[in-house]
């Protein structure tokens, strides 16, 4: 069964009331830790357990798998990187360039924080949630992303002769072309490295000169 269906599965089972408890926080917590920096793979229920400080029983009364936890774990990330950018695209129409650049250090931050490990394992382990993943991303692209640039366009910072939805396009692609295990692997990237790059060239070939006085 996979993580997702299993995540479903606790829910019909009466378990949604423990998803606000401090256990199960502190759960996700460290298993986030351990696996976005050693990956999947080498890391166990035992070892999360031992380093909890808690039985592998009350760790699977939270969890029915490590593949859920995993997912738990990359929903927790989701939704953190989505209230940062949340909240910095809220006040981007005051000051573009202040947001592009909280926006830029916001997703360094956070793509800093997995390892190759990581992105290979959960690609081989468990390809739905890697799917998973990258359809989370695409769309915190499209909307955030296509908000700032929109932003920009008004400011007279971004250029107006490429509509936004194309740029959110090129950008899409790239990422998707970069951010895969095989890729980075290939270039020796982190996934720090790799988005960052792509974003600073895409962003870097659409401002105006304009722009580029005041960024």
């Amino acid at each position: 069964m996979t993580s997702i269906s299993s995540s479903r599965q606790d829910e019909k089972q009466g378990k949604t009331p423990a998803a606000e408890s401090p256990a199960r926080r502190r759960i996700i917590a460290g298993a986030r830790h351990h696996f976005f920096a050693y990956g999947f793979r080498r890391v166990t229920m035992d070892d999360l357990a031992k380093e909890l400080g808690m039985s592998k029983k009350t760790l699977y009364t939270y969890f029915s798998s490590k593949a859920s936890l995993m997912e738990a774990v990359l929903r927790d990330k989701f939704s953190e990187v989505e209230a940062d950018l949340e909240r910095i695209t809220s006040s981007s129409s005051s000051d573009f360039p202040a947001a592009l650049r909280q926006l830029l250090e916001c997703m360094q931050r956070h793509t800093g924080e997995l390892q190759p490990p990581f992105v290979r394992d959960v690609q081989r382990e468990a390809p739905e949630l890697f799917k998973l993943a990258e359809n989370r991303r695409r769309e915190m692209i499209h909307r955030y992303f296509g908000t700032l640039l929109n932003e920009g366009t008004r400011a007279g910072i971004i250029r107006t002769d490429i509509p936004t939805e194309l740029i959110i396009e090129i950008l899409l692609a790239a990422v998707d072309a970069i951010i895969n295990p095989k890729r980075l692997g290939e270039l020796g990237l982190t996934p720090k490295e790799g988005f960052t790059t792509v974003i600073a060239v895409i962003i870097e070939g659409v401002i105006t000169e304009t722009g580029r006085a005041h960024l």
